[in-house]
């Protein structure tokens, strides 16, 4: 094992490059209105907070990950969903409904590999009515950008 991986306070592998918030504020009332729009949409909390953490897991986005993972324990995520959320189709821990969330989840952020296949789209379908895929959707859109500005500035979550 590194000393990295040992000491929980050891530096972090990249330095932070800019604050985006603080250089151009403004800049980021679209992300926050895309932000509201996902909590008011009608879609559970915690399947939301499932999305982020999950696409966080993908993009590795420790800043993300750090974020929501508290998020979702406010909303009540259990530990043990959140442990084995990274193996989501091997666990009988996920409704249909977040299994459905997840594999779009995926085939979204994974968008280059995947192409959005029919199945996931298919499974989606099942689960969600026409308005609840496009608030999905765009949720799982937002924080892809979120974890692309922390990731290309490298935010540093909080120790």
């Amino acid at each position: 094992m590194t000393q990295t991986a040992l000491a929980p306070h050891a530096a972090p592998a990249h330095v932070a490059r800019l604050n985006p918030w603080k250089v151009a504020p403004e800049a980021f009332k679209p992300l926050m209105d895309l932000e509201a729009a996902t909590k008011a949409s009608g879609l559970e909390a915690s399947l939301i907070e499932l999305v982020k953490m999950r696409t966080s897991q993908i993009n590795g986005c420790a800043f993300c990950l750090h974020m929501h993972s508290k998020d979702a324990r406010a909303h009540g995520e259990t530990e043990e969903r959140l442990y084995l959320l990274n193996a989501w189709e091997e666990s009988s821990y996920y409704t249909p409904r977040e299994r459905a969330a997840l594999a779009w989840t995926e085939a979204l952020t994974r968008i280059v590999e995947s192409r959005a296949p029919d199945e996931a789209y298919e499974g989606l379908a099942a689960e969600f009515t026409d308005v609840e895929i496009v608030r999905l959707t765009l949720a799982i859109t937002t924080i892809n950008a979120w974890n692309r500005i922390a990731i290309g500035f490298r935010s540093q979550h909080p120790a």
